[in-house]
């Protein structure tokens, strides 16, 4: 690294600097992928939930996600042009749409899991596979603990 691009000793002393920065890296990488195909995090964190734990109301996936309910209208409507997800009316409830990810839908899901792992194959590159499992015990430790409501029993 040239001096005059050096970053200060101190700051990479912070693991919250660094988390930070590797964080941001990531996002910027998988985020260039998903807009290679028109699509942001949010897309797939929709199909993802929907490939999970089945259909969802517009608000209900709102709340799992924690997404403003118009901004998942606008990317259900977006997964929908796409024929990647569909509303149908619930029948519980006529009155609302329930969303449900369609057979493209799915495929377009494995191929972003795809994606993200060649993402991270690249971010890891330095780290052996043992480092590699060792650190996503250790990031699903940490995020557990900052995110307790979306721990599985």
């Amino acid at each position: 690294m040239d001096a005059g691009r050096a970053l200060p000793p101190s700051l990479l002393e912070l693991d919250t600097y660094l988390l930070s920065r590797i964080g941001k890296a990531a996002r910027a990488r998988f985020g260039d992928r998903l807009a290679t195909r028109g699509l942001r995090l949010w897309h797939m964190a929709v199909l993802a939930a929907l490939a999970d734990f089945g259909p969802h109301a517009q608000r209900e996936l709102a709340d799992r996600l924690g997404i403003h309910p118009s901004d998942v209208a606008k990317i259900v409507d977006d997964l929908e042009s796409a024929e990647w997800a569909e509303r149908t009316r619930d029948p519980a409830d006529r009155r609302r749409f329930s969303v449900c990810i369609t057979k493209p839908g799915r495929g377009t899901l494995r191929a972003l899991h795809k994606e993200a792992r060649q993402v991270r194959e690249e971010l890891l590159a330095p780290l052996t596979p043992d480092e590699r499992t060792q650190l996503t015990g250790l990031l699903h430790r940490v995020f557990d603990h900052l995110h307790p409501e979306t721990v599985v029993d």
